[in-house]
């Protein structure tokens, strides 16, 4: 297995709230729109990125009742969270896994 692949299962281990899960999707969201307003406004470029981590953080603190996994996964956990929202925004976990029926 991967060194993603292992932050991935653990990113989705220590996910298991449906509303951290939310908040979570959010926080790429907001993570992502940060990099292009970066060249835009800079200033609601890093707004966005304290939102993002107050939502992250506090959806643990709050929901998870557990540390970040970025805590075990320092860097990649960043890939797997990006990841792990894109299979489920864009419906590719079931592209990519051939015979996969499970709802995303």
């Amino acid at each position: 297995m991967s060194i993603l692949q292992e932050a991935k299962a653990h990113f989705v281990a220590s996910h298991q709230h449906p509303i951290n899960q939310g908040l979570h999707h959010v926080t790429n969201f907001l993570a992502l729109s940060a990099i292009v307003l970066l060249w835009i406004n800079p200033k609601i470029s890093l707004i966005f990125l304290v939102i993002s981590q107050i939502s992250a953080w506090g959806g643990h603190a709050v929901f998870e009742k557990n540390h970040p996994a970025f805590f075990k996964y320092p860097g990649v956990t960043i890939l797997a969270s990006f990841s792990w929202s894109f299979e489920r925004w864009f419906g590719l976990r079931r592209l990519l896994i051939k015979g996969d029926r499970t709802p995303v």
